[in-house]
């Protein structure tokens, strides 16, 4: 189908549905290529076409929450012939991306915010004079974010024409009472009761005798409603609730969006329920497993290639070890149990491991807690998440000087995720925490030791930083001792790294002394405190200092050599910062991203040359 042909808002309902299935199929045979979020834009796909039969996005504001469901918004949005591109570099963007297309209302990648951002949307647009609509459409795992629940309650009372989806797929908000709970709740929704409630409401209060009679019979309602309805949670924040309905329901979803668009003027929250990974049996069996998904075989549903070792799973396993031996060892996530490695952990440990939601804060300020009583808590989390977190470092761990351990996983470039998860300004937010211990491993080996490091001997607040994926040649250990080691001797340019970009340096190293250039390699074990000396005593010997890290150009450990170089007077005839900028990052595999930023062996080697005078 070429979708750039389909005018939405002229189907028929079974027209409508016809193109449910072409977008799946789309979705599919797209996805098991290139990789990517399935199951939830699978489950999606009713819920958004609807959206477009009632609404004009090119005008009207839709704000997604994560953006995991985008993939049908974006083939119906004029991507479709650029949709084999899917997360690769330069091509389209995984989540809502607003330089990709003007019905992408705002950016999204990360969970909670979109109330908050659809009700700011909403605010201008009145405070301004214009005429639109603003929706915000977020999944039940977001309402495990206390920043959801600022934006409902705000908005709800704002008295502001915005509305609200809640696509609930897994999550129950509140348990109702059976089938006496379903048959009121269609009741609500029928056309005629709609029409009853809206002119019962404006006779009643037209007269002190209505007014009365009125307040009677809604306190009647809201009495028998609380006991039989899941929705008095949102009416109470001052919302008119409608649902739970069938969100795969296109005809009825698209006439209930239209009654909010057109007849409720003040805050709607439309409640549907939908299935992950609807219309592929293998997704809708395991959803989480087809939450985020390499290419795979659309057949069988399983990987194209296996997935070898991981920093995540050796994370998991040197936990559950550690665990083993000392029962205060916990282990915290923030619903990311399985991204994270510690299935294991939770299985085998279930009293001891906490998975607090989408909630980073709260998880910081629950290990600090734990902490402070004598538990040693290990806070396992995505650095791009972790950035939620920050005020909790600062307060409850820091001040306190707690023993907090941090497994930040994803610490660098994450790939075709882009922008919103690339994990480049952990380097800086962590090392500017007080009395912060900041650990980068370049092996399974290192991660093994350091973390076992920071769990057992460690004092005060300790942060393992690692990477995603597998591990490259470099081998290493580490004792505690030796916070930077030379890992390459050399005489004509010192070359400091650590973590994940090590091997590209070694490489690097390796390939310039075929041409007679001795490259010093000083890896840095610990960012904070930083040992500074050998890099210092390997500068003076060279003249020619080339820091490589991968990290934003801001806060980089780059800067904080070149300080103490200039400190200490010592004089350099080259000095080259290499990271990844002072911008963001697009999406697109590591490798490309890599060579696009001047991190890759070739990119350093060209570097050096430059420094050498031979570039």
């Amino acid at each position: 189908m070429t979708y750039d042909q389909v005018d939405v808002k002229k189907l028929n309902d079974q027209e409508a549905a016809e193109l449910c299935e072409h977008l799946r199929g789309d979705i599919l045979r797209t996805v098991s290529a290139t990789g990517g979020h399935l199951a939830s834009s699978l489950g999606a796909v009713e819920l958004t076409v609807a959206i477009h039969r009632v609404f004009d996005l090119n005008r009207d504001r839709l704000v997604f929450d994560v953006g995991h469901q985008c993939y049908s918004h974006k083939l119906l949005t004029g991507r479709a012939p650029r949709f084999s591109t899917l997360r690769a570099l330069g091509g389209v963007a995984g989540y809502p991306k607003p330089s990709e297309s003007v019905a992408d209302a705002f950016i999204a990648g990360h969970a909670s915010n979109s109330v908050s951002v659809a009700l700011g949307m909403a605010r201008a647009r009145t405070l301004l004079g214009e005429d639109y609509h603003v929706l915000a459409l977020l999944g039940d795992g977001a309402l495990t974010g206390g920043l959801a629940y600022e934006g409902l309650s705000d908005a709800g009372q704002s008295g502001e024409p915005l509305i609200v989806i809640l696509n609930d797929n897994g999550m129950s908000i509140t348990q109702n009472v059976g089938g006496v709970a379903q048959h009121l709740a269609h009741q609500r929704l029928k056309p005629q009761y709609l029409n009853f409630k809206k002119g019962y409401r404006k006779i009643m209060r037209a007269t002190a005798l209505g007014r009365g009679v009125y307040k009677l019979t809604h306190k009647i309602k809201t009495a028998v409603k609380d006991v039989l309805l899941p929705c008095s949670m949102f009416e109470d924040m001052g919302f008119t609730y409608m649902g739970p309905v069938d969100g795969h329901n296109l005809k009825l979803i698209t006439r209930l969006l239209r009654y909010a668009k057109e007849e409720l003027p003040g805050p709607v929250l439309l409640h549907v329920r939908t299935v992950k990974g609807k219309g592929y049996p293998p997704a809708e069996a395991a959803p989480d497993r087809f939450h985020g998904v390499s290419p795979f075989d659309l057949s069988t549903g399983e990987p194209k290639s296996p997935s070898g070792p991981t920093y995540s799973a050796v994370f998991g396993q040197t936990l559950c070890r550690l665990a083993q031996a000392d029962g205060r060892v916990c282990a915290i996530t923030a619903a990311m149990r399985s991204g994270t490695g510690l299935d294991g952990f939770a299985q085998t440990f279930p009293a001891r491991f906490f998975d607090v939601g989408i909630a980073e804060g709260h998880s910081v300020a629950m290990a600090a807690g734990l902490a402070k009583q004598g538990a040693v808590p290990v806070f396992a989390v995505y650095s791009s998440f972790l950035q939620r977190g920050y005020d909790m470092l600062l307060h409850d761990v820091a001040i306190s000087h707690l023993h907090v351990v941090l497994a930040v996983d994803r610490a660098g470039l994450v790939g075709e995720d882009g922008e919103t998860h690339h994990g480049l300004f952990d380097v800086a937010y962590l090392t500017s925490v007080p009395g912060m211990t900041v650990l980068a491993p370049a092996c399974f080996r290192e991660l093994d030791e350091m973390l076992t490091w920071a769990v057992e001997r460690c004092d005060g607040p300790v942060a393992v930083r690692y990477p995603r994926g597998g591990e490259g040649a470099w081998r290493g250990g580490f004792d505690g001792a030796e916070k930077t080691v030379i890992a390459r001797p050399g005489r004509d340019v010192t070359l400091v790294t650590y973590g994940a970009t090590t091997n590209a340096a070694l490489e690097a190293a390796e390939g310039l002394a075929a041409e007679g250039i001795e490259v010093q390699v000083v890896k840095l074990q610990c960012l904070a405190p930083l040992d500074l000396a050998p890099v210092l005593d390997s500068a003076r010997a060279t003249g020619r200092v080339l820091v490589a890290e991968e990290c934003a150009a801001q806060g980089c450990v780059g800067v904080r050599i070149a300080a103490q170089l200039a400190l200490e007077g010592v004089p350099v005839k080259a000095l080259t910062l290499l990271n990844t900028g002072d911008g963001f990052v697009t999406h697109g595999k590591v490798d490309a991203l890599r060579r696009l930023c001047g991190l890759d062996a070739e990119s350093i080697r060209q570097k050096v040359k430059e420094a050498l005078g031979n570039g």
